[in-house]
C-alpha cells in the first residue's frame, strides 16, 4: 500500500474483516458558477503585526479554483499572497483594485466591506 491509500483511511487504523473497505473521504464541494458566487473584500489588519492585506472571503469551490483565482488577483496586483480555506489573502491595501477585477471576471455579487 502506497503512502496515499493509508491518508485516506478516516478513523480505521487496522480491520480483520477481509471484505472491510475504507471509507475515503472525498471533496464534493463543487464550484458554483461565476455569477453565484457571493464574495466580499475588505481589508484587515487583525493577526497581522499592522500590517494591511486584502482578504477576499465567500468563495465556494474546490480549493484549486480558489488557488486560481487566487494568482490571478496576486499577479493583475503585482503582490503577493495566500488562497486557503475560503479566503484570499492580497498583500497590501488592494480593495478598489481587487473589486474591479472581480467585477471584469464576472463575479457580479462582489461587495466591499468596511475599510
Amino acid at each position: 500500500m502506497g503512502k496515499k491509500s493509508k491518508k485516506n483511511r478516516i478513523g480505521v487504523v487496522f480491520s480483520t474483516n477481509p471484505d472491510y473497505d475504507y471509507d475515503h473521504e472525498e471533496d464534493a464541494t463543487e464550484t458554483l458558477p461565476v455569477q453565484q458566487q457571493k464574495l466580499r473584500v475588505m481589508i484587515d489588519r487583525k493577526q497581522r503585526k499592522g500590517k494591511e492585506v486584502t482578504l477576499v472571503t465567500g468563495f465556494i469551490g474546490t480549493a484549486d479554483d480558489l488557488k486560481d483565482l487566487g494568482k490571478l488577483l496576486k499577479s493583475k496586483c503585482g503582490v503577493g499572497g495566500s488562497a486557503k480555506d475560503g479566503e484570499i489573502i492580497i498583500q497590501g491595501n488592494n480593495k478598489q483594485k481587487v473589486l474591479e477585477l472581480l467585477k471584469k471576471e464576472g463575479y457580479s455579487q462582489t461587495k466591499g466591506v468596511g475599510g
